[in-house]
């Protein structure tokens, strides 16, 4: 697609995972952030990141648990499942349809991670984060930043 116009630049929308970033972020359970991730390119899987983060290392260290959404399949793989860390739900595929059990845990799990994601909106509504597009280290920086400001603004 090329753009029409005084410039004949060929069309860019920026959109591609190569070029956003990449961050975890922690939050209460009331959905108030607390820490967010040095940044990463956007093409980072959340199991990757989680693992490089060391996260589940820093959770167990802290004595606390998280709840995540699928994207945190299988990072953490304990051998006695009462010591998970991190609880996410089940996943269906064309070959294995969820029991009534497993969709009853997974509307459990996603109501009680609705304040975590309205944490995340509190941070997404700052407009910036949409057109960012720098280093990861330049945009670690401008997320904590932001994460100082969300503070002050739910708390205001």
């Amino acid at each position: 697609m090329r753009r029409t116009g005084k410039d004949d630049r060929p069309y860019y929308s920026g959109k591609h995972h190569r070029h956003g970033l990449h961050f975890l972020a922690l939050t209460d359970e009331n959905g108030r952030l607390i820490r967010i991730s040095a940044c990463r390119p956007g093409r980072t899987h959340d199991a990757t990141a989680a693992r490089r983060d060391k996260v589940i290392e820093h959770l167990k260290a802290a004595g606390l648990g998280a709840l995540a959404d699928l994207g945190f399949l299988g990072v953490d793989k304990p051998d006695d499942l009462d010591n998970l860390v991190i609880v996410t739900g089940y996943k269906t595929t064309r070959a294995r349809k969820l029991t009534p059990g497993q969709k009853q845990a997974n509307r459990v799990l996603g109501a009680a991670r609705a304040p975590v994601e309205h944490g995340f909106a509190n941070l997404r509504a700052w407009r910036i984060l949409t057109k960012l597009r720098t280093d990861p280290a330049r945009a670690t920086a401008l997320l904590r930043a932001l994460l100082v400001l969300t503070d002050l603004e739910v708390n205001r």
